[in-house]
């Protein structure tokens, strides 16, 4: 049996409307279990994002409690939870949100260093050896500006997964890329999923989502229905594409 990593239960969060409350996510409850690639799909507006957020502790909630390996994350104080983002979360998003003024080389040691039991050292040779398996090894002494999309995106990976998070979460990690860089990117994380990592993406790009194991779709802020799939493999990515392209369509998508 897979085991839970992370828990939200009852999950609301809701925004001032003109004159009432308008709720975005409405008493969600999700598990996500160790070793897993989930995808949250769902039309413009269902909430996908908001979700991956409340979940990871990038933005509060109106209601809900969210449990971390067991542990009740959402009365963490700011600072512990800060803590905890540095060391167990890593996040990858459609903008690189690269430090505009270091490399990329600097910007994946920079995280590296949050990391208290590693060495000054351990944590260069070890941003050196990421970018190197994210294929921005040419370009680690770039700035962010200087460096293409794929490449950025790619040392934004590696900065992410640096201290081996528990888990990746990832915002539309290939919304800005060509057709060419975003194949690129979801091979380095069906990569690091088959290796072990944990991952939650949002999507709204089939191709992006069949890279996963298990599909949540979001629809008015609520989980109404997913899909499990087998592990992921390129020469059935075709057929992969045209079951879940068949789901998706049998919801109005």
């Amino acid at each position: 049996m897979k085991k839970i990593i992370l828990s939200g239960k009852e999950i609301c969060k809701s925004f001032p409307g003109e004159q009432t409350q308008e709720r975005v996510l409405n008493h969600v409850n999700l598990d996500l279990y160790q070793g897993d690639f989930t995808i949250i799909m769902g039309s413009s507006g269902a909430g996908k994002s908001t979700l991956l957020y409340a979940l990871s502790g990038m933005d509060g909630m109106t209601e809900g409690t969210v449990f971390y390996k067991g542990q009740n994350i959402s009365s963490m104080s700011e600072k512990q939870m800060a803590a905890l983002r540095a060391e167990e979360f890593g996040f990858v998003f459609q903008q690189t949100c690269l430090v505009s003024n270091l490399t990329l080389l600097e910007n994946v040691k920079a995280a590296g260093y949050l990391k208290k039991s590693r060495t000054g050292r351990e944590t260069d040779k070890q941003a050196g050896e990421l970018l190197l398996r994210m294929h921005a090894e040419k370009a680690k002494d770039r700035l962010p500006s200087q460096a293409s999309g794929g490449e950025a995106q790619r040392a934004a990976i590696a900065r992410a997964v640096i201290n081996h998070p528990g888990i990746l979460f990832a915002d539309e990690p290939t919304g800005s890329l060509n057709k060419k860089n975003t194949r690129e990117v979801l091979n380095l994380f069906t990569m690091l999923n088959q290796e072990g990592q944990s991952i939650l993406m949002v999507t709204h790009d089939i191709k992006a989502a069949i890279r996963g194991n298990r599909i949540i779709y979001l629809e008015d802020g609520q989980i109404i229905e997913e899909r499990k799939l087998p592990v992921y493999r390129e020469d059935r990515a075709k057929d992969r594409e045209k079951e879940v392209s068949e789901w998706l369509a049998a919801m109005d998508w």
